[in-house]
């Protein structure tokens, strides 16, 4: 079997929460070999953050799979050859600390890449390295917020938070793809080079239907749940044993297949309320009002089976529980097994898929699972360093 693309490659990751180790373990799927420098103790907080997983987060067995836990107090001198020594054989080097921490530390680009030019360095933040917001607190919620994500989901008398972490997983796959890039890079260079990745300006790039859409059109894209400001019938239904279907009927043939095969209204196509799609938005809700009639006279089964004969763009809205049954997941054998200190879990296999090279699913470390093992191999005493405190 051939070798995964990364093999070889090694990362050094100072981080916590989501969207370095997102970034990391996405490295990890591909072979990179990446030792996840933790806190002495407690290690990356998202540890905590719940016990739903056989007693552990569901943050952290998600995002951290395939990598060596090495607990290092990095605020002790002696730290410092440790860590010294680690980076002159890494290939990269990832942290999320605080903007000022890693200069402070001795862990700034600049200096680590002084005498190691081959090095890459990624600094992920949550505002960046400089501007008025440089050390401002930037949880997700909070990025969110001052992005204007929060501002166009929900409802139109309710805006909310998207129910995944966005601005850290924007955050993560662009410093995992600047990686990759840096990576390729310097096979042709032979030189590494800094990147720095930040929530915000992560979440902004994704904001930027919205963002032209308001800055040219005068007004934001209203909050419409799941129905859309400019198109209809577009949004959540409900057949009459309550199976929840989404339409989202976007050109007019498809319009006209939705009325001779959904509704069995072909007479509809030619309704002056209802033949183009402006008219249909103008006249939303009498449109639902008779769609909701006739699909209360159907059970979801029988509603799919028209929808399907008319090619018409829909899906089911599915609860957590319906998504881990998934039919698509099942017939492509998508989950696979992970053990984890707490015992085994259930984990989807990575998106990237490569033909012929199976995916790396390796465990979730416990915290300092492999500290000992690692200093042994770049030829420190752990004992010695744990009597001092600093593993």
């Amino acid at each position: 079997m051939r070798s995964l693309p990364l093999d070889g490659v090694t990362v050094v990751s100072c981080e916590q929460a989501v969207a370095a180790p997102l970034a990391t373990r996405h490295l990890a799927d591909l072979g990179a070999r990446v030792l996840k420098i933790e806190r002495p103790g407690s290690g990356d907080f998202a540890r905590a953050y719940d016990e739903t997983v056989h007693g552990q987060s569901s943050h952290f067995v998600w995002l951290n799979r395939s990598k060596e836990s090495v607990t290092l107090d990095l605020k002790s001198d002696a730290a410092a050859p440790v860590m010294a020594s680690l980076l002159d054989r890494a290939d990269v080097f990832v942290q999320n600390f605080a903007p000022g921490v890693a200069e402070r530390l001795g862990l700034g680009a600049a200096a680590l890449r002084e005498t190691r030019p081959r090095l890459i360095t990624c600094s992920v933040s949550g505002y960046g390295s400089s501007g008025p917001y440089r050390d401002a607190k930037a949880y997700d919620l909070l990025i969110q917020s001052e992005a204007g994500l929060v501002s166009v989901t929900g409802t139109a008398d309710e805006p909310a938070k998207s129910g995944i972490p966005a601005a850290d997983i924007g955050a993560g796959m662009y410093a995992f793809s600047g990686i990759l890039s840096a990576l390729y890079d310097r096979e042709r260079t032979g030189l590494g080079t800094e990147l720095e990745v930040s929530l915000f300006d992560s979440l902004v790039e994704w904001m930027g239907f919205p963002l032209y859409y308001a800055g040219y059109g005068g007004t934001p894209p209203p909050r419409a749940g799941t129905s859309h400001p400019a198109i209809a019938p577009y949004g959540t239904f409900a057949a009459g044993d309550g199976t929840e279907i989404v339409l989202a009927v976007q050109n007019e043939r498809e319009w006209a297949a939705f009325c001779e095969h959904a509704v069995e209204r072909p007479d509809w196509v030619t309704d002056e309320r209802f033949a183009t799609g402006s008219a249909r938005v103008a006249h939303r809700p009498a449109l639902e009002q008779e769609i909701d009639g006739i699909f209360a006279g159907l059970t979801g089964d029988e509603l799919q089976v028209r929808l399907r004969r008319g090619r018409i763009a829909h899906a089911r809205r599915r609860d957590l529980p319906d998504v881990l049954a998934h039919p698509q997941l099942t017939a492509r054998d998508r989950f696979t097994s992970v053990p984890t200190p707490g015992g085994p879990i259930r984990a989807t296999l990575p998106p990237i898929t490569l033909p012929g090279r199976a995916a790396r699913m390796d465990p979730v470390p416990a915290l300092g699972e492999h500290t000992d093992e690692v200093l042994t191999e770049f030829g420190f005493d752990a004992e010695t360093l744990r009597r001092q405190g600093v593993v």
